[in-house]
This record gives C-alpha cells, sequence and structure tokens, in this order.
C-alpha cells in the first residue's frame, strides 16, 4: 500500500492557517460540505454543521489579529488506503488547547475532512477571552 502522509501534510495546511487567521475561504478548502463537527468535551456532545463552524470563524476575533501566539501541529496520521485516512492534531485557539480526530477522504485528487471530532482543555497560561 503507498500513503501519501505528505499529501495529507499539505492538505492540512489551510486547515491549521484558516483557523488561526480567521479565513472561511482557507477553511473550504479542507472542508467536505457535508462534514460534521462533533465536540465530545460537551455533556451532551454537540454537533455542528459547515455552515455554522463558518459562521463562527467569520464572527470571532481573529486569533491572528489578537496577536495569540500560535501552535499546532500534526500528532499523527494513520492511512488505510488511497482514498481514506485519519489525523490527530492539535491546535491552541485563545485560552483552549484542542485536540483534534480529523477522517480524510480523498475525493477526485483532493483530501478533504469529511468528520471531526474534538476535545479541548483550558490553557492556564493565556488570560481568558
Amino acid at each position: 500500500m503507498t500513503n501519501d502522509y505528505a499529501g495529507i501534510e499539505a492538505a492540512l495546511i489551510p486547515y491549521f492557517d484558516g483557523f488561526y487567521d480567521g479565513d472561511v475561504v482557507l477553511l473550504k478548502k479542507i472542508f467536505h460540505p457535508s462534514c460534521h463537527l462533533y465536540c465530545a468535551t460537551h455533556t451532551p456532545m454537540t454537533d455542528a454543521d459547515m455552515e455554522t463552524v463558518y459562521g463562527r470563524v467569520g464572527n470571532r476575533t481573529v486569533p491572528a489579529e489578537r496577536g495569540d501566539l500560535r501552535e499546532d501541529g500534526i500528532i499523527s496520521i494513520d492511512q488505510s488506503g488511497p482514498e481514506c485516512a485519519y489525523a490527530k492534531v492539535y491546535i491552541a485557539l485563545g485560552n483552549q488547547m484542542f485536540t483534534d480526530y480529523l477522517t480524510l477522504v480523498n475525493i477526485d485528487g483532493r483530501w478533504q475532512i469529511i468528520t471531526k471530532t474534538f476535545t479541548y482543555v483550558p490553557r492556564p497560561e493565556v488570560e481568558p477571552l
């Protein structure tokens, strides 16, 4: 089996840049339109479609403009075949550190996130927003 780790890493650049820069256009490059985001930290678990997510990103204070220290990266990638992969990533936004579990599909030669489940913990070293 061939692995496309480099392609998956490259595909995730708009993910990290889009959230840090508050750029919905970039986020639309990596998220499949049917994607849903599930927050496992909340009880009950929350579920948001992409239009809701894009609205939140577009209406919040942009971390880059606020001068937040950028912290993000890939923890692991697991690819089961040419069309499906999983990435575990971390990303800090404001005073929260997120761990994101991303399921990616390769459609027409382009990696896209089809589901995202995440958890978060507070970052005590960052002032509350």
